[in-house]
């Protein structure tokens, strides 16, 4: 093109762009790509929550805050997502998640490399102290629990065997136990498949499988850093087994999982919902207390809300929206007990308590907001709730029938607090365990609290039940 007629093109060109701009005209996408990308917030950590929980909250929020445009793109490197988007204001900006661990959440954190720390397990107690100069991280306002997972123990859909116990785990994966005839099942040498050392998965299957029993990971592991990538590798092997979190269990069977008395239990919405199930497990998100960045804090508030923890299980985790489940008398409940799955609805919320203390933990004070929110919901009352106690074993059933009735008493005030007036209390003491009371990470599952509302009294409109056999 001649120089002349080029430069009236390039001149006709941005009279055009400038009318559209004074017009209020929205310029073609091709025109706003050109723009700088603002990172409004930096999220580091596990690998069960950047792969897909993270960018799909991410997107939510930004649809909640107006933004348009909103696509999730791959990043630089394997595991890593950018959400991109423009705000109203015609700036494009991204959220950059980095999924290579949880204990990579925590140094992103002291390295001012990130403001949110995902992670599958709890903060370490070297975590907290390496940055404690900058709070506490297992205050409320720094430890948000996000979403209940388990860990699902897979194997090929066409292995025979239904169910393991949490010592049986142990020793299949530390490679002591190496047929499938030695757990009942056909014969024929097991592969082993785990994630890698950074992954909060590992860390939770360490603790609750292998630690537990004072075992090791066996060296013949093949390791993995995506839960996907593990469960296909299970899909492709008859005599694999592994574990991922449950939104990657696929096509792949789940197996059910008992510990110590507990009764052996699948990995569904019911048992990960009250944490009944051996290997269930919370999703955290984790910042540094006093965070100033306000995309940091609305994305907590909106995980935490309706619309974000419809997200959760739309994504294939637990939310912790409250529901009610029907559960089916049996002779070998006790008797107040079996009276009240007569009479009443359970609610898919279970208290539970902070290590050595009869303080609730951070999960169980934002249950106590959805308890009173959904009475409101439903029009009910506190004279429609029932509060039942449960604790660990004793030496003495009386003491522990006491403690069992007075973690109830707790939950009570906390509830009372918040406006919700709540008569009945019962305490079952040491029976119906969950899991195991020879370890002290096992006795917190028993001590416990369960929410049950009277359906006869419920308003009419009360969601229909989901039945549970316990």
């Amino acid at each position: 093109m001649p120089r002349t007629v080029a430069h009236r093109f390039g001149r006709l060109t941005r009279t055009f762009c400038v009318s559209l701009a004074l017009c209020g005209c929205v310029l073609p996408s091709v025109v706003q790509a050109e723009s700088p990308t603002e990172t409004v917030l930096r999220i580091q950590g596990s690998n069960t929550i950047g792969a897909k929980l993270a960018p799909a909250l991410v997107e939510g929020l930004f649809q909640r805050q107006g933004l348009r445009g909103i696509r999730t793109v791959q990043g630089a490197r394997a595991n890593e997502q950018r959400v991109v988007a423009y705000t109203p204001q015609g700036r494009l900006v991204q959220v950059v998640i980095a999924a290579h661990g949880s204990s990579t959440g925590f140094t992103a954190l002291h390295s001012h490399t990130a403001e949110l720390a995902a992670s599958s397990r709890p903060v370490k107690d070297s975590e907290v102290a390496a940055l404690a100069a900058f709070g506490d991280l297992r205050s409320a306002s720094a430890e948000q629990v996000i979403a209940i997972d388990g860990l699902a123990i897979i194997v090929h859909p066409k292995n025979p065997l239904q169910h393991l116990d949490t010592k049986q785990l142990a020793a299949v994966f530390a490679g002591e136990l190496n047929n499938w005839s030695a757990v009942g099942g056909a014969p024929a040498p097991i592969t082993l498949y785990a994630r890698d050392d950074q992954s909060g998965t590992y860390d939770t299957f360490k603790e609750l499988v292998l630690n537990a029993d004072g075992r090791t990971l066996g060296p013949a592991a093949q390791r993995f850093e995506s839960n996907d990538r593990l469960a296909q590798a299970v899909l492709a092997d008859r005599h694999g087994i592994g574990f991922v979190g449950l939104a990657s269990v696929g096509q792949s069977k789940a197996l059910l999982i008992s510990n110590g008395e507990g009764l052996p239990l699948p990995p569904n919405a019911n048992t990960l919902a009250t944490e009944d199930y051996p290997l269930s497990r919370r999703l955290f998100i984790y910042n540094l207390p006093g965070e100033q960045n306000p995309w940091a804090q609305r994305l907590i508030d909106f995980a935490h809300g309706p619309q974000g923890q419809a997200i959760v299980e739309n994504v294939g985790f637990i939310s912790q929206n409250v529901r009610t489940m029907r559960i089916t008398p049996s002779e070998q409940m006790p008797v107040a007990y079996r009276q009240l799955a007569r009479q009443a609805q359970r609610l898919s919320v279970n208290f539970r308590f902070q290590e050595g203390s009869a303080q609730l933990d951070n999960k169980a004070l934002r249950d106590i907001d959805r308890i009173r929110e959904y009475l409101r919901a439903h029009e009910m009352s506190g004279s429609q709730v029932t509060l039942v106690g449960f604790g660990d074993a004793k030496n003495n059933a009386q003491r522990a029938d006491l403690l069992s009735r007075l973690r109830a008493m707790a939950v009570r005030r906390e509830l009372r607090r918040n406006g919700v007036v709540i008569s009945s209390i019962v305490g079952i003491g040491d029976e119906m365990p969950v899991a195991a009371n020879d370890l002290e990470d096992s006795r917190l599952k028993n001590r416990r609290v369960e929410v049950w509302v009277n359906r006869a009294l419920g308003n009419d409109l009360l969601p229909e039940p989901i039945a549970v056999t316990p």
